[in-house]
């Protein structure tokens, strides 16, 4: 089933769309929470722009998650022996904790220097991540 469906016509490039809108949805949301951790718009509070912002890109999240699992699954072999899709899989991790840690220490009452360390470290690797999908399909 799965494999039909990276060769239709239209499907697969509806899984890839639906995944960029993803990233878009993730990634634009993060920048946003990472500027005002900058303090850049200091008048917005950062726990209410953080929980609509941060709420977006689970949602962002979640879309890449499902639309990526499906893409993996029209040819797991390839992607598993591809090394730039393993090295996306692991930053994708580590990106997590960032974000576990981020959270755990109250970065979003702090606004402090390890605050805005850690949310650049984000920004910096989900757009590793970003980067190792694109070369994916060229490796």
């Amino acid at each position: 089933m799965f494999a039909a469906l990276a060769s239709h016509p239209w499907a697969y490039p509806m899984l890839e769309v639906a995944h960029i809108v993803g990233i878009a949805l993730l990634l634009g949301n993060l920048v946003l929470i990472e500027a005002r951790v900058w303090g850049f718009g200091p008048a917005l509070p950062a726990e209410p722009l953080a929980r609509l912002g941060l709420s977006i890109a689970v949602a962002g999240f979640s879309l890449c998650a499902v639309s990526g699992l499906v893409m993996f699954a029209t040819m797991p072999q390839e992607l598993l022996a591809n090394r730039v899709f393993t090295a996306k899989m692991a930053l994708i991790a580590v990106a997590a904790c960032n974000a576990g840690l981020f959270h755990a220490r109250g970065s979003l009452q702090r606004l402090d220097g390890p605050a805005r360390a850690l949310m650049a470290v984000s920004t910096l690797l989900w757009l590793l991540v970003i980067t190792c999908g694109r070369w994916i399909g060229y490796v």
